[in-house]
């Protein structure tokens, strides 16, 4: 059949004559500055000349707040305060939940949830608490609870209080954008340093480890939802005579009421991956039972705590996003006045009865059976495999034939082609002004004297990446096209997005053994939700009249695909691209703790061993490898600047 013609997208992001102009403009600086690089530095590695040695005076810092934490007056009259004030209030509500018992605690879950969406969802939650007590996870889950009733409520607050700012001022947002920014694309694992430098190892450190994590997502969403107001509804309600304040608290805010729980929903969500990721800081609870069974690679163990994390994950995720999409805004207090009264009425005949603590019974030997299969799938597909070989034979197949070789191509590759390369990509995305972002971001890891770790880091980024955009592009594809796949795929993706990171290394451990191959496993398994999410809603939501006109010319399903759709849901294939990458490079850091090696081995070495310039160093690097791979992948629109 001849090729099907079809209407082409009114906005396209980058028209031909100016990717030719920019590449030429681009082609013209290399003609003159690397000729003079290729002069002073000839060597392919990073100029030992162009770095500089932050060791001394990170270690200097480092001993000072060690030598002043008990009697400098910042540390006994504030941040000892702040701790303070941190435990005592996650040792009050985790008291709190104690005395409820189990009975209480599961009572009221189930009424805030029957008054946000119904029955089926309190019947579903109270399911998954009783889960968590039969897995006999009731009191680390308890813990891991309370952790997250106070980091949600700081979260909220800060992001709230800068939300608020930037809604605004304009000013403000134009100073918060870069630096929320920098904090979306830093993976969880690099904010653990500084706080426990600061506050040592323990809960305190934990919990504003997750607020700092934690926050953005809701100052972002609540600026966005105030600049986002009806112009028209606030300009009614001034001329009714309303004061700035009676304006923000009538229309401004209960008009960016969805965007409001959208950002208590992504906060709640990023809390509590960052609660799980802060046990390797004391943080306790369900995360310290994972990481433990990460240091013994006990798998059952780790399922038996990892699956009370992803169903208190879907409840909270439920609730919330139930929330946010009512209709009505009344506040329910009555509702809520019936549910702690039902609460405290189970709780004190639970009390009466002796049945606050969950019954030991009434557990599932879980581990058990998961190692035994674990066992049996290691002693059958760890090696010996006729013809395709174990997972440990894939695991050096891919090391020795994809990481090797993209690690040494990277590392061979003089730096100054290097930043070219980022130059161009982002340029050819974005605008100058986001190319001379990603370029300083990667000249930065230079200066830091990681260069090589880097490329080791980024190596694994982009087999990562790749394998990631194959599976789940397709995948998405898949559930674009098919009403089918889509429903059979909605569980599983609910549930690997719920996963904290750390679950992920387990299974990966058990079955490919320990280095770079496993960390990029998890790394994948970990994107691929929001990949085959974005892909296929990008999809579905192309015109349907560019479809029909399609159809109408005798269009086959293939050619509608490669033709219509691909086209015309390229930002949200751009965007796939974005979420993967920033995803992958999470896991791929924390990949430090099973062999990945590179820039997450030296953050992990430096909580390890409390070297705060190795340690922040890498982190460093980490932050300007991410915002270098956001700019380089960030699916923006054309920007009226001038020389874009």
């Amino acid at each position: 059949m001849a090729t099907v013609t079809v209407p082409t997208p009114r906005r396209i992001p980058l028209p031909a004559g100016r990717a030719v102009r920019k590449l030429l403009a681009l082609a013209v600086v290399a003609a003159v500055l690397v000729p003079l690089a290729h002069a002073h530095w000839a060597s392919a590695a990073w100029p030992h000349d162009l770095t500089v040695d932050l060791s001394k005076p990170l270690t200097s810092a480092s001993n000072w707040v060690i030598d002043n934490r008990d009697t400098h007056p910042l540390f006994l009259y504030f941040l000892g305060y702040i701790s303070n004030a941190v435990v005592l209030t996650v040792r009050a509500v985790y008291l709190v939940l104690l005395a409820a018992g189990w009975p209480g605690v599961t009572v009221l879950a189930a009424a805030v949830a029957h008054r946000v969406a119904g029955l089926r969802l309190a019947a579903g939650t109270a399911a998954a608490f009783l889960a968590c007590g039969l897995l006999g996870m009731w009191v680390p889950t308890m813990q891991t609870l309370a952790l997250m009733v106070v980091a949600v409520l700081a979260s909220v607050a800060v992001g709230l209080v800068l939300g608020l700012g930037a809604g605004l001022s304009d000013r403000l947002h134009r100073a918060l954008r870069p630096v929320l920014d920098t904090m979306q694309v830093l993976p969880a694992f690099a904010y653990l340093l500084p706080v426990v430098l600061v506050f040592g190892i323990g809960v305190p450190a934990a919990v504003l480890a997750t607020v700092v994590y934690a926050a953005p997502p809701m100052a972002r969403l609540t600026a966005l939802g105030l600049r986002g107001a009806d112009p028209e509804v606030l300009e009614a309600v001034e001329s009714l005579g309303a004061t700035r304040w009676q304006r923000l608290l009538t229309a401004r805010i209960p008009l960016a009421r969805k965007e409001l729980l959208l950002g208590l929903n992504q906060t709640i969500m990023m809390a509590l991956s960052m609660a799980v990721i802060a046990s390797v800081i004391g943080a306790g609870g369900l995360g310290d039972r994972v990481y433990q069974a990460l240091a013994s690679v006990d798998v059952g163990a780790a399922l038996a705590a990892g699956i009370p994390i992803v169903l208190l994950a879907v409840v909270l995720d439920r609730i919330t996003a139930a929330a946010g999409d009512r209709d009505d805004t009344r506040p329910g207090r009555a509702g809520l006045l019936y549910a702690l009264a039902a609460t405290v009425a189970v709780a004190v005949a639970a009390r009466l009865l002796g049945g606050l603590d969950w019954p030991a019974g009434w557990t599932l030997n879980f581990a058990e059976p998961v190692n035994r299969a674990v066992d049996w799938m290691t002693a059958h597909l760890y090696s010996g495999v006729p013809v395709v070989g174990g997972t440990a034979d894939w695991a050096a197949h891919f090391t020795t034939w994809i990481l090797d070789p993209v690690r040494s191509g990277l590392q061979w590759l003089p730096w100054w082609s290097v930043l070219l390369v980022v130059a161009g990509l982002a340029w050819l995305i974005g605008t100058w002004r986001t190319a001379l972002t990603a370029v300083l971001a990667m000249a930065a890891i230079g200066v830091l004297g990681v260069w090589e770790e880097s490329l080791d880091t980024l190596s694994q980024v982009l087999a990562a990446v790749a394998v990631t955009l194959v599976i789940g592009i397709a995948t998405g594809i898949a559930a674009a096209r098919s009403d089918r796949v889509e429903r059979a795929l909605r569980p599983v993706l609910d549930v690997f997005q719920t996963m904290p990171q750390f679950v992920y290394l387990i299974p990966v451990v058990a079955l490919f053994g320990v280095g770079r191959a496993p960390a990029v496993a998890a790394a994948v398994v970990y994107a691929l939700p929001a990949v085959v999410r974005i892909t296929a809603q990008g999809l579905r939501q192309v015109d349907p009249a560019a479809l029909e006109s399609a159809r109408s010319l005798g269009a086959t399903g293939r050619q509608q695909l490669w033709q219509v759709q691909l086209p015309l849901a390229r930002p949200a294939l751009l965007l796939a691209v974005n979420q993967g990458v920033v995803l992958v490079l999470a896991v791929v850091i924390i990949g430090g703790l099973v062999g990945g090696g590179a820039l997450g081995y030296d953050v992990a070495f430096g909580l390890a061993q409390g070297d705060l310039a190795t340690g922040l160093v890498a982190g460093a690097a980490i932050v300007c490898l991410g915002l270098m791979l956001d700019r380089v992948t960030q699916p923006t629109d054309r920007r009226t600047t001038k020389g874009a």
